[in-house]
């Protein structure tokens, strides 16, 4: 059989054991800390480009994306408008660590944590609003992966899809997510084709919302994968949910699993 990276993925965590080595000798996956901002002392040098108002059309409200001591906070109204003027967009990308930023490559596995507010205010539409991407940097490319508010029969919900493929990895309500801060932990394996996967988890408190995750996907175009953080949304919904609103992030740390 030809080997596959996901086969040799798999040999590399789980081989040392498979090939009975002595402990010393084994070397366990683990992951390691590889960003961990403060929105107090890094601000927005946090991240790796900073995507605000970048048509210009609400300057008098700028910034709409800024550190609020130890949150960064992402500022939407119903007047802004992205270059394309059926949208609505405020993001940062990617991680920065000094004067660099970090690279998620074909064959990494790669996770983020960090801490979500989301007001009653920052509602769920019919059409797209994005809270979370996972795109490969450059004009043109579509994303790879997204976190979304989608209304679903009328009901407000949060939901993970590999829009590509058009694969729905999960969703739940978003009733209990708003005005309270909920914990993120988004997992992925770089793979093309049928090589990577993803995890999503949600908690509030003690209780976990939602744990799902999808393996055999396609998680790669090529160069490399860079996440997004902010708001992004189309001005098409029906259902009235568009409102001036925010979104908080915060505790936000990236590890590589090594």
């Amino acid at each position: 059989m030809t080997p596959t990276r996901r086969n040799v993925l798999g040999a590399a965590l789980g081989g040392a054991a498979a090939a009975g080595l002595s402990a010393p000798a084994a070397h366990a996956a683990s992951w390691q800390l590889r960003w961990s901002p403060s929105a107090s002392a890094d601000g927005l040098r946090a991240f790796e480009t900073l995507e605000d108002d970048r048509a210009g059309s609400h300057a008098s409200a700028s910034p709409h994306i800024r550190a609020v001591g130890d949150t960064w906070r992402f500022d939407m109204h119903t007047v802004d408008r992205d270059t394309a003027t059926d949208r609505q967009r405020h993001e940062v990308t990617g991680l920065r660590t000094g004067g660099g930023f970090l690279r998620w490559t074909e064959g990494q596995t790669w996770r983020v944590t960090y801490g979500m507010y989301i007001p009653a205010s920052l509602r769920a539409t019919t059409s797209f609003t994005h809270i979370m991407q996972m795109k490969q940097p450059g004009a043109g490319t579509s994303p790879l992966v997204v976190q979304s508010l989608r209304r679903v029969d009328g009901t407000q919900t949060i939901e993970l899809t590999l829009p590509i493929d058009g694969i729905l990895v999960g969703r739940t309500a978003l009733a209990p997510l708003h005005d309270s801060w909920v914990d993120v932990d988004f997992q992925v394996r770089i793979g093309n084709d049928s090589a990577g996967s993803v995890r999503w988890i949600l908690r509030k408190g003690p209780a976990t919302l939602i744990d799902v995750s999808r393996s055999g996907v396609d998680t790669f175009l090529a160069d490399r994968l860079r996440p997004k953080w902010g708001i992004y949304r189309s001005l098409k919904d029906t259902s009235g949910s568009l409102r001036n609103c925010h979104l908080l992030l915060r505790n936000m740390k990236g590890y590589q699993l090594v």
